[in-house]
């Protein structure tokens, strides 16, 4: 066994999940702060334009970087050390922060600075995925990746509990400036956290031998890997034609509730809470559940229930409290979504070459996004808001189901997209390679089947403890 065989068995058996606790708790602290930083620059935002297009535009040049950069971002991850690779993400997101403060303090900061730093945070953020994800992996053993990647989605519902209200609290007496600042604070002791931390490198696959090569074609294995994979590409243009449909409703989802409460930093605030109380909720049972047996099933059930039963109901809702209720459904219910799909792909791609896979996977499942945001926000505020207003083109057909008024479009923008995300996700229980997708594809760690001998022309009928030929091909 090699040297980075021995260590990553080590990893895998020696406190892995107390090493996996400790990289968490640094995690949930850093997004806290980013969640506070960017809750506190949504409601500039908005007072500063009035318009879902200036948060779409935001939204868009922080995530389109990220997607753009994945694939060489995934082949670095492989290539290079984990642990540096997330403290270097994690770093860039908090210069990120270094630098909105400095403009702001100077008094000159705009939309095109959150712009700006958000691209340039955003190429950095495109290693964290799959350096997070595979780093998993190597700390724990395969039994407890459903209840890791709850832990993290845990994690981010935590912080969107506490950041609303905090960052809405703080508002007053420190400013958008204080909020940085305390962002700043909280990056550095994640970044301290990871640099006490263990984290093995993977032990080297198959996979990984033949995928070596030069940056460009490391850059595109995990393209290749999961185009020879048909359940696995499958799956992927779920979560592509889910990602493009949900994410409409997603972008507007802050001014909608602006809008609909003449700018209440409060309810907004709270809201947003009760997102984080569901997902936390969620992510305890997962935790303590671990998961569905049949991991397929708390994908697309997960995803068609969070949608239906969660973001239509905010669409439908007019009042805190409907919102706060379907808020609750959809952040309970999507870590079962979340953490599923983590369980399969972990289990079934080599950890050492998941840098690249993982990255691949993220771009082909939200390569949609950017487009989605960048649509949104005109789609809200020159079509669907418009035409529900009093007197507008669509009041008197959706004028009973969502209202009229400021917001009321962006509320039938809600309902459209969780319908239409529920529908996406049923009907993929059509396709058979997404369906029997963990009976497909063997786990990277399986043992292959024996294989038979071949039957000696003296002893032409084998009894019955001898092994017969498998039937079955992968």
């Amino acid at each position: 066994m090699t040297d980075d065989a021995n260590s990553y068995q080590a990893g895998r058996k020696n406190g892995g999940m107390r090493t996996f606790t400790v990289v968490w708790t640094g995690q949930f602290v850093s997004m806290l702060g980013s969640a506070m930083v960017g809750f506190a620059l949504a409601i500039w935002a908005w007072l500063l334009t009035g318009q879902a297009t200036a948060l779409a535009m935001v939204a868009f040049f922080s995530f389109a970087p990220t997607i753009l950069m994945s694939p060489i971002a995934g082949a670095l991850v492989d290539r290079w050390n984990r642990k540096k690779t997330m403290i270097l993400s994690d770093l860039a997101a908090g210069i990120g922060s270094i630098v909105i403060l400095a403009i702001y303090l100077a008094g000159g900061l705009q939309i095109w600075h959150l712009c700006a730093v958000g691209a340039f945070s955003g190429i950095f953020q495109s290693f964290q995925f799959p350096a997070y994800s595979a780093a998993i992996t190597t700390m724990v053993d395969k039994k407890h990746y459903a209840r890791t990647n709850s832990m993290m989605a845990m994690a981010g519902s935590a912080s969107i509990i506490i950041a609303p209200m905090l960052a809405a609290f703080l508002l007053g007496p420190i400013g958008i400036a204080g909020i940085l600042v305390l962002d700043i604070i909280t990056f550095t002791y994640a970044i301290s956290v990871i640099l006490m931390a263990d984290i093995p490198q993977p032990a080297e696959s198959k996979d990984g031998k033949e995928s070596k090569g030069s940056l460009w074609k490391e850059s595109l294995y995990g393209f290749k890997y999961i185009r020879e994979r048909p359940s696995l590409f499958s799956l992927l243009l779920i979560f592509f034609l889910f990602n493009l449909v949900a994410t409409a409703g997603q972008t507007v989802l802050a001014p909608m509730l602006l809008a609909r409460t003449a700018n209440n930093e409060m309810i907004l605030g709270s809201v947003m809470s009760i997102f984080g109380i569901g997902g936390i909720v969620g992510g305890l049972v997962i935790t303590a559940w671990g998961g569905p047996k049949r991991k397929i099933h708390g994908i697309l059930l997960g995803m068609a229930a969070g949608s239906l039963l969660g973001i239509t109901l905010i669409g439908l809702g007019q009042s805190m409290y409907v919102w706060a209720i379907g808020a609750f459904i959809a952040a309970a219910v999507f870590p079962v979504l979340g953490s599923s799909s983590q369980a399969i792909w972990q289990s079934k791609v080599a950890p050492d070459v998941q840098g690249r896979v993982f990255a691949a996977r993220r771009m082909i499942a939200q390569v949609c996004v950017p487009i989605s945001m960048l649509i949104s926000g005109p789609l809200a505020d020159r079509v669907f808001e418009p035409a529900m207003m009093d007197g507008g083109s669509l009041t008197g057909i959706f004028g009973w189901l969502v209202g009229t008024g400021p917001g009321a479009g962006m509320g039938l923008m809600l309902v459209l997209a969780g319908i239409g995300s529920a529908i996406i996700a049923l009907a993929a229980y059509g396709s058979k390679n997404v369906r029997n997708i963990e009976d497909i594809l063997p786990d990277h760690d399986a043992v292959p089947e024996p294989v038979p001998e071949p039957i000696s022309p003296e002893h032409p009928n084998p009894g019955p403890e001898s092994p017969h030929p498998s039937t079955s091909s992968v």
